[in-house]
């Protein structure tokens, strides 16, 4: 038998055992105070968003699809990005948005999500002038927030993949919007991404727990723009 130290302080395996079961109540108690406020504002996204998020079918109206960046390679969409395109192309097809609102990252100059995402919708046979490019979409809330404050938009669909979704209707309805989603599921096309995003939700939540409270402004605001207006116009 193993014996760690001498004396009366030894610890053996009979010590560790003991102190284990001695601990054992109280270590679940604090894992599952863990487990929930690592899920609880999860489950609060999804219960506060369930009636605005639908299908593409049965989700009102709206002048705008808000369709959030989601990188981009060697001057494309990505595969889930370019899913989310062409359901916002769907919802443009079926009359339920007229103008769509593709917001991004251009940090730098060799990057440029917005301009691939309108290529890729022109691509599916959107007409361009229906097509809005938001240079500083750098994460979901500054989506939604340049979306209220620099566009000008009051109501709007949010479209982007399902695990992400209810975090981006709550958050874009925190900035202001009117806000309904609609979410593509890519577990079949993308099943490990897919899976990665359900599994980083619970922390991504909490991240956005702050951002409801605080409500920063985004890294990026400058003037409004006119261009969502002109497009509902032309």
């Amino acid at each position: 038998m193993r014996v760690f130290g001498r004396g009366r302080g030894a610890v053996t395996p009979a010590v560790i055992k003991s102190l284990a079961l001695r601990w054992r109540a109280p270590l679940a108690v604090l894992a599952g105070l863990a487990a929930y406020a690592l899920l609880a504002p999860l489950a609060w996204a999804y219960a506060a968003t369930g009636e605005r998020r639908a299908d593409p079918g049965a989700v009102p109206r709206t002048p705008v699809a808000l369709v959030l960046g989601a990188g981009i390679q060697d001057g494309r969409p990505t595969t889930l990005l370019a899913r989310r395109l062409e359901l916002a192309a769907d919802l443009y097809r079926r009359g339920k948005v007229r103008v769509l609102l593709v917001s991004g990252d251009n940090r730098t100059r060799g990057y440029d999500e917005p301009t691939a995402m309108r290529d890729h919708l022109v691509a599916l046979g959107v007409p361009e002038r229906r097509i809005v490019r938001d240079f500083a979409g750098l994460d979901t809330w500054a989506s939604c927030v340049r979306a209220k404050r620099i566009f000008g938009v009051e109501r709007v669909t949010v479209v982007t993949q399902g695990f992400h979704l209810p975090r981006a209707v709550a958050l874009c309805r925190a900035a202001g919007l009117d806000a309904w989603g609609v979410g593509d599921d890519s577990m079949a096309a993308r099943p490990g991404p897919t899976a990665f995003g359900y599994t980083r939700e619970p922390l991504a939540m909490l991240k956005a727990v702050a951002t409801l409270v605080i409500r920063p402004d985004p890294a990026v605001l400058g003037r409004p723009e006119p261009g969502v207006r002109q497009a509902l116009e032309s």
